[in-house]
């Protein structure tokens, strides 16, 4: 894993994380349900489950969902946003260390947070929490940019302007899910977008970890070619901001 502040990096962008992230499809909580044979009865953790998004999507299915995240400001703007669920507990800890019972695990996920852990580690943790027979889902919103010139846009905007963006791209950790796994998993993908105005897709930008922030030597340049990102490609005053969403779905061998 890269050598970065991987618990700290996201603290100063919660407010626009919880503004501006994508949610999950519905259908990803299908898939899951069908598979892991989900029931009102099964436990579920939720690992580097940041402001909650994923867990979310659980806790409206009316699961029981520990919220495992180091990150402070992160774990406390889930516990906000999230208080409404009886069945919600957050926990500081970490997925190479869960703090969890032995074997107490029907199913874990983890959104948009696979790429952060140690693979090594997670894997002995995740054995030790999961039941016999227990399902992994590691699931990504991922933008979709080889047939999308908006998105390329974007993208290049991206490599442009954003530190450790080559570096820190969760599309690198990929090609480790199958030794992770030790087998090949199921593979899912579903559509899904946001309409964006200006400060929306401002917002989703400062979002990411590696983008410039106010202040930073690059800010200003990267605002105004973002700015001409959205003009160019925005249509009716909103820029649609595609995404594929993959799952990846297995159990350990």
């Amino acid at each position: 894993m890269p050598a970065v502040d991987t618990v700290r990096r996201f603290s100063n962008r919660v407010e626009n994380y919880v503004k501006y992230r994508p949610g999950y499809p519905t259908a990803v909580y299908d898939t899951l349900r069908q598979y892991a044979n989900l029931t009102a009865d099964s436990r579920i953790a939720d690992i580097g489950s940041g402001t909650g998004i994923l867990t979310q999507l659980l806790l409206e299915h009316g699961h029981m969902v520990v919220g495992v995240e180091p990150n402070k400001e992160m774990r406390e703007a889930s516990q906000q946003l999230l208080a409404g669920f009886g069945g919600f507990t957050a926990v500081n800890a970490t997925a190479e260390a869960t703090t969890l019972p032995d074997h107490s695990l029907d199913l874990i996920t983890a959104g948009q947070a696979f790429h952060w852990f140690n693979h090594a580690q997670a894997r002995l943790e995740f054995q030790r929490v999961l039941k016999p027979g227990g399902w992994v889902g590691l699931v990504w919103n991922q933008r979709r940019v080889a047939d999308r010139p908006s998105m390329q846009a974007y993208e290049a905007l991206m490599y442009q302007y954003s530190e450790q963006y080559e570096e820190l791209n969760q599309a690198n950790s990929y090609p480790e899910i199958e030794p992770f796994f030790g087998q090949p998993p199921l593979t899912f993908t579903f559509d899904n977008v946001q309409l964006f105005d200006f400060a929306g897709l401002r917002g989703r930008f400062l979002s990411s970890s590696y983008a410039p922030t106010p202040g930073h030597p690059l800010y200003e340049a990267a605002m105004a070619d973002l700015q001409g990102v959205f003009e160019r490609w925005g249509e009716n005053g909103r820029f649609p901001f595609i995404y594929i969403t993959r799952l990846f779905l297995g159990q350990f061998h």
